[in-house]
């Protein structure tokens, strides 16, 4: 019997064809072994300065020819999603660059202030698979050519968004490094709750060291107050997490730390 599989959530499987129920994908036969799509990335000026606007485009290059990719898959809505964090970990951005006749995505960033930014590109080529290719920005500026690694503090506590608060237990009270951790987020009010780019919820984790980024979805949702992430960390550091959740037409970003020790 053939399996149907989710392109980015791989453990969703089914006998027949359909979309993911985490991710809202379709569900394909064959999905290729994952091989990394190299981004080149160009800024407009290239000596980026704070609050000074810049042109960030992304050209995707086919990892077997090296020529330009042409065609991509529509993921939650959009064919290229941008994250922005700074390097101290309190900058936060979302965002989706617009694709151009020339196959180039591009995006008019400001970044605040100066010091080392990751950039996470999120696309789905055709013919490949999802892909989260990071690349990284310096802003010139005093600081900047010395970056510090963030000396985060682990946040658990609730959160106030915009138009809901957000409060977070975790499933084992203290994550550990390699195994499953459930993050259950209670929502209040959940009236009015809507997807939010074809998902009840987006989550970015991201290590204190800038080492480990994670694009996920929730796990369980269906509109009401608690939404549900699965998520593995990779290693015992303090990670952290954005999660993001739309209520009448609002969208609500939050954040926590958490940490993660060794299995002892």
């Amino acid at each position: 019997m053939l399996d149907f599989t989710c392109p980015m959530d791989r453990d969703v499987r089914a006998a027949a064809p359909g979309q993911c129920p985490r991710c809202g994908m379709k569900l394909r036969i064959g999905i290729p072994e994952a091989v990394e799509y190299p981004v080149q990335l160009t800024l407009k000026p290239r000596n980026v300065r704070p609050n000074q606007p810049v042109e960030l485009s992304f050209r995707i290059r086919d990892p077997k020819t090296g020529e330009a990719v042409t065609e991509f898959e529509i993921v939650h809505e959009k064919l290229f999603h941008l994250f922005i964090v700074s390097e101290d970990l309190n900058y936060f951005v979302h965002d989706h660059p617009a694709l151009g006749d020339d196959h180039t995505f591009r995006f008019q960033a400001k970044f605040p202030k100066p010091g080392m930014y990751r950039l996470l590109s999120d696309f789905y080529p055709k013919g490949g698979t999802p892909q989260l290719i990071e690349r990284t920005v310096l802003v010139s500026g005093p600081g900047s050519a010395n970056p510090q690694q963030p000396q985060l503090t682990v946040d658990l506590s609730g959160k106030k968004g915009s138009n809901m608060d957000v409060e977070l237990v975790t499933e084992p009270a203290g994550p550990i490094a390699g195994m499953k951790t459930l993050m259950f987020f209670r929502i209040r009010p959940a009236e009015g709750l809507e997807q939010y780019l074809g998902a009840w919820g987006h989550m970015l984790a991201v290590s204190d060291d800038l080492v480990d980024t994670i694009h996920n979805h929730p796990f369980l949702a269906d509109g009401g107050p608690k939404v549900q992430f699965n998520q593995i960390f990779p290693r015992a550091r303090n990670y952290k997490i954005w999660v993001q959740f739309q209520r009448r037409g609002v969208v609500n970003t939050v954040a926590f730390t958490i940490p993660v020790s060794e299995l002892k």
